[in-house]
């Protein structure tokens, strides 16, 4: 296909958008192939914004594999299968200001974007802001000692309100040697 003139951000994420609802999204660089495949050339750090800016996570689809959905989508097919609150979570460890959540695999970034979310709600007003690996996510609270409160706020928010049934782990932040 010929190179088009120019799209729009816009544009660009709507058709980022409907490729995900078709199910193609199994990985960032499948963006960058289908955006290519309709002649508008964008890097990896331009197809992970537009999935972070359409909603999309990556999670187990309904048939457990590995794809991109919208997050209302990935949000409902977690609640259908009991996942957010049993099994996304499988412990969580305070030290200072910091929390480390132990996810699945593939787990990280769904939790890390629904705390992001919340956070801008404000919902989860005492934490800054998480980073995501694949089965871990550092969150980060606003106060200085706040990780073990944090912990309590997390397995609420988790669980839809009810305690969580995650090992809970905590490590008391030993002072510096001088």
């Amino acid at each position: 296909m010929a190179k088009k003139a120019s799209i729009s951000s816009t544009a660009r994420r709507a058709l980022v958008s409907d490729f995900v609802q078709k199910g193609l999204i199994h990985s960032q660089g499948d963006v960058v192939v289908l955006l290519s495949d309709e002649g508008i050339e964008v890097t990896q750090a331009t197809a992970s914004r537009d999935l972070e800016e359409v909603g999309a996570v990556r999670t187990k689809d309904d048939n457990g594999i590995m794809r991109y959905l919208l997050l209302d989508r990935a949000n409902d097919v977690s609640s259908r299968a009991g996942k957010l609150p049993n099994q996304l979570l499988l412990s969580l460890t305070a030290s200072g200001n910091l929390v480390v959540a132990k996810t699945p695999p593939g787990g990280a970034q769904l939790l890390a974007s629904s705390l992001d979310r919340a956070t801008a709600k404000g919902e989860l007003s005492t934490v800054i802001g998480t980073i995501a690996g694949d089965d871990t996510v550092l969150i980060i609270a606003r106060n200085p000692n706040g990780g073990n409160a944090l912990i309590s706020q997390l397995q609420n928010f988790v669980s839809g309100s009810r305690p969580a049934k995650s090992k809970v782990q905590k490590t008391k932040v030993s002072k510096a040697r001088r």
